[in-house]
């Protein structure tokens, strides 16, 4: 009978570290630790060299190697290039990051899921980012209301918070396909000025019940603590009393600078000039305020010349980021995917053209479509070489549907700077390049 034990292989552990040994006798203890002790100390010199700038290989004996300390704050891979795109408005270049853009736009198609990472989320300001100590800043609430009064940060802080999904859009989202766009431009040109984060704040009518905002107030101004002092009027109608909130949150942390730290105002599916930053201000009417950032800004100028006002709710739309401007394809199997959005609630449904509008089919909405908030949807594709002009439009639950270009510039013409949603068309040619199509 064979003895089972005397032929079984050793650890493997042990002959990793190259110790002898003796069949029946097991490990050599004083060699095995002072080899282990041999081993450690090459790890840590090979850890030393990587963290003094030497580069990664596909090596596994350098893979094996101690990485990286732990740190307060992670960092995105060497090997990943995110960032925003400045700009200074409609119809000019991309500018330096510096005081002379006016916003920056997140990166679109370079993107996974519907969840944008703070550090990428658009930005869009008057007079930069004030720096705020959330210590001394304060909320003043007055006008129409029983009990004016002005809350602390702290005094946020206690009370009872809300969490939700939601996207924020620039009014401005796709001005540059108003008037006669560049073929160059990206999804991230195109359709950079939108972003969607979870929140997390006090809910709006928490503060209306504690400072006895009154029946007869319909509207409330809200102005910011940057150096412009935006102000917006903003209806107190049924969503604005469902979905509003004081945010002093984003993404799990609070605010970023930029997006409006200590506390800002979320209003999901309105134009995002409403969701003022750094809010410092309510005070309660029975009028709008007619502010100069509703009068002489954002307002929509038509053919006849006269200027539109209070176009105050975002409508559906929809892009394709990949294949998107300036990608390449590659023969083969493709999965067109994009994004879709309504400021009226949830996305019904997505449909894909590859032939400029001519025949639709559904695409597959990814997960939950959440109200307010951006979806992911996908389209399978097989593509062989051919010619293809790529759309997607979308429909919302309550039956809005995103308009082509030529039935929107029927209605507003080409003046306006705001509210453009029309379908974004890519032109595939037959080489496998992406470029903007002006459709």
């Amino acid at each position: 009978m064979t003895d089972t034990a005397s032929t079984r292989p050793e650890r493997d552990d042990a002959l990793a570290l190259g110790v002898a040994t003796r069949p029946g006798t097991g490990i050599d203890r004083r060699r095995f630790v002072a080899r282990a002790a041999s081993t450690v100390a090459g790890l840590a010199g090979a850890s030393v060299a990587l963290r003094s700038g030497a580069q990664a290989t596909s090596d596994p004996a350098v893979q094996r190697a101690l990485g990286e300390q732990l740190g307060g704050t992670g960092a995105r891979s060497s090997h990943v290039e995110l960032a925003r795109v400045c700009g200074g408005g409609p119809d000019q270049a991309e500018l330096a990051c510096d005081i002379y853009s006016n916003n920056s736009k997140t990166p679109v198609q370079s993107l996974f899921g519907t969840v944008t990472p703070s550090d990428l989320h658009f930005e869009r300001s008057h007079s930069g980012t004030p720096f705020i100590d959330p210590k001394v800043h304060r909320l003043l609430v007055h006008g129409l209301s029983a009990k004016p009064t002005v809350f602390s940060m702290d005094d946020l802080y206690r009370m009872p918070s809300a969490t939700r999904m939601a996207f924020i859009e620039c009014a401005g989202n796709g001005w540059n396909n108003w008037k006669e766009a560049k073929p160059e431009l990206t999804a991230q040109d195109t359709h950079g000025l939108i972003s969607t984060s979870e929140w997390t704040g006090v809910p709006l009518t928490f503060i209306l019940d504690q400072v006895g905002a009154p029946k007869n107030a319909t509207w409330m101004l809200a102005e910011g603590a940057d150096g412009a002092g935006v102000d917006r009027s903003i209806p107190l109608d049924e969503a604005v009393l469902r979905d509003g909130m004081l945010a002093y949150a984003q993404n799990g942390e609070p605010l970023r600078p930029t997006n409006g730290y200590p506390l800002r105002l979320l209003l999901p599916g309105y134009e995002g000039n409403m969701n003022i930053k750094w809010l410092r201000r309510l005070k309660f009417g029975t009028e709008p305020f007619n502010t100069r950032w509703e009068t002489d800004k954002y307002t929509d100028l038509m053919p006849d010349g006269k200027a539109r006002k209070f176009t105050l709710v975002q409508d559906p739309g929809s892009v394709i980021t990949t294949p998107s401007g300036s990608m390449q394809l590659d023969k083969g199997f493709v999965e067109i995917r994009g994004l879709a959005w309504s400021g009226y609630g949830r996305v019904a449904r997505v449909d894909v053209s590859l032939d400029g509008g001519e025949r639709w089919r559904p695409a597959r909405i990814v997960g939950e479509a959440l109200p307010q908030s951006q979806c992911r949807f996908v389209l399978p594709w097989e593509w062989t070489g051919q010619a293809a002009l790529l759309q997607s439009r979308c429909i919302d639950e309550r039956g809005h549907r995103q308009p082509t270009r030529d039935q929107i510039v029927s209605v507003q013409g080409t003046n306006p700077i705001y509210h453009y949603n029309a379908i974004q068309t890519w032109r595939v040619d037959p080489t496998g390049k992406v470029t903007n199509a002006y459709a």
